[in-house]
């Protein structure tokens, strides 16, 4: 266990008024004082190359009321981007503004030559807005410009060096785009293009002119929290801006009915509501219809304004995750007999498996599970129609989308086609290629460590005080939030001792801790983890608070326990 470094400087910088416990935290992420205010007033300005041809574009589209089509992509980032885009456009006097959602087995992914086929056929549009995808889209805008649709593109994933033939390009990754803020999620870039829309049009006079009141975006910000949350980009001070005032809005239930169906179903409160029941709560339901079916319904879910048509795609959606979990479960333990089966000097640097039997909507997360289980870059394939289709999840030291792009350009012709970005990537490949790119694969990542194994390290911000284990604190973490992803939660550590340990829910381990030297004993849980037979233990730990039966407790989430050394 390593402990973060706390930063002295900026330790010592803090206003006399963040409690101590709170500064080293901070000072430990390098987060200056000036990062910490999260009001949207602190928002970055809307730079983004590009920006002034898709207002001109979206202003002509509304005012001659044009068919405009939001393509999104099939998860949840997605998903919320497209409800963003159609529930923006409605508040600026759209009648014609509907989307339509690939669905991984049929179209593909993004933009492609199906789903713009498949748009002229059903939706005949003027205008073309993509949503979270479209960066790599190159047939499929074409194929659009060349029917005459107009295409704006929004997307944060990683360009290449060539872009398609769009009419205008929204991506704060783009290289000529001045936008400070590089870690946008694809709803996040959504949000952007249409307050700046709201902005632009009322300076035109646009709402006055045709009789429409002035939009609040702000309705869409409990959205703008999930899809960012969901998509696990880095929570910097611009991101945590966003999540932080849509889980106000959601906490108040002055947020979309489908939100609040999605937390009755998954027994969340929206009162209490932590970024983290975003994650792991919300966005799985939402995940699971882009899996294994289309993610439309979570778009309707999100979209309608009716609590019991929410209540009724919830109840759908929760089927699909019920169907997704005992698939992920069986793909995980037969990819983990495959891992065990391999030779030792195999799986070091990275691991690529395939089975014909895995469900291609499922095999990010497994990939996701693996890489945390052996700490290195994973990628899972499964057969669709004539090719094989990939999710890759690396680790912090190796950038994937990088990385593919080295494999590209050293074997032309291995990989049909990828993209994604740095901890994250989905690929195409020929059957009978696969071992090829595995030892290609493999090989380019021992490279690119110069031959050292990677290993994790579970970062901690240290050992506590008996006194500093409180109700009180655990109260300040939680107000100090939203936490993530490059804005990770504090994970203490300790030497306790086991009071009281027993099994419950089968698999998850209740336990009662005493900090050794103190006198107090402290509720934990432990999820998947076995009864231990020592009472000298380690444990790593979050500190939580646990409401029950009208009851507010401490809980300490336990990360990780072990027979002290």
């Amino acid at each position: 266990m390593l402990s973060r470094a706390i930063d002295q400087t900026l330790f010592a910088s803090y206003s006399e008024d963040i409690p101590i416990f709170l500064k080293k935290i901070y000072a430990a992420r390098g987060v200056a004082e000036s990062q910490l205010s999260l009001t949207l007033s602190e928002l970055l300005k809307p730079d983004f190359s590009e920006l002034d041809k898709a207002l001109s574009l979206l202003e002509q589209a509304l005012t001659e009321q044009k068919r405009i089509l939001i393509i999104g992509d099939f998860d949840a980032d997605g998903a919320t981007a497209s409800v963003v885009a159609i529930k923006s456009l409605r508040m600026m006097g759209a009648k014609q503004a509907d989307f339509l959602v690939p669905n991984r087995f049929e179209h593909g992914y993004g933009l492609s030559p199906e789903i713009v086929n498949l748009a002229i056929k059903e939706k005949q549009p003027d205008l073309i807005i993509t949503v979270d995808n479209g960066i790599s889209s190159f047939d499929g805008a074409e194929l659009a410009k060349d029917a005459g649709i107009n295409v704006i593109i929004t997307d944060h994933h990683l360009p290449s060096d060539s872009l398609p033939k769009a009419d205008a390009i929204i991506n704060p990754n783009l290289k000529d785009c001045d936008f400070p803020s590089k870690n946008l999620a694809g709803v996040g870039v959504c949000f952007y293009l249409f307050s700046s829309l709201k902005s632009y049009l009322q300076k035109n006079g646009y709402f006055a002119n045709n009789n429409i009141p002035l939009p609040d975006l702000r309705h869409v910000l409990d959205l703008v929290a999930l899809g960012t949350v969901a998509d696990v980009v880095k929570l910097d001070q611009n991101n945590r801006i966003l999540i932080s005032e849509g889980i106000r809005r959601i906490r108040a239930k002055q947020c979309a009915p489908g939100i609040l169906a999605l937390l009755e179903i998954s027994n969340r409160q929206a009162e209490t509501l932590q970024a983290s029941d975003l994650g792991f709560s919300v966005a799985p339901r939402l995940n699971a219809a882009g899996r294994l079916s289309d993610i439309s319904r979570g778009i309707k879910c999100l979209l309608t304004d009716d609590m019991n048509d929410a209540r009724r795609y919830a109840q759908e959606l929760e089927a699909f995750n019920q169907k997704r979990r005992t698939e992920q479960e069986r793909i995980q333990l037969e990819a983990e007999a495959i891992v065990k089966a391999q030779e030792v000097s195999e799986g070091k640097f990275a691991l690529s498996l395939f089975d014909p039997s895995w469900h291609e909507g499922i095999v990010g997360i497994v990939a996701g599970k693996l890489k945390e289980m052996h700490h290195c870059p994973c990628a899972v394939f499964a057969k669709s129609g004539d090719s094989l289709k990939g999710s890759i999840r690396s680790i912090p030291s190796v950038h994937i989308k990088d990385l593919l792009d080295l494999v590209d350009r050293q074997n032309p012709g291995l990989i049909l086609k990828f993209g994604g970005h740095a901890m994250a990537a989905g690929l195409s490949i020929k059957p009978e290629n696969f071992l090829r790119f595995k030892k290609a694969f493999s090989e380019a990542i021992k490279q690119h460590l110069d031959a050292k194994i990677p290993t994790v390290e579970l970062l901690t911000d240290g050992k506590l005080e008996a006194f500093d284990i409180s109700l009180d604190n655990a109260q300040l973490l939680a107000d100090s939030g939203p936490w993530g992803q490059g804005f990770e939660e504090p994970i203490f550590y300790g030497n306790f001792e086991i009071v009281e340990q027993k099994v419950v829910g089968e698999k998850h381990l209740k336990c009662r801790l005493k900090l050794m030297g103190d006198t107090r004993i402290h509720d934990a849980i432990a999820f998947f983890q076995a009864p231990l037979d020592t009472k000298q233990v380690t444990v790593a730990y979050k500190l939580s608070i646990n409401i029950w039966r009208g009851a507010t407790n401490l809980q300490l989430m336990v990360e990780q326990i072990s027979a002290s050394e």
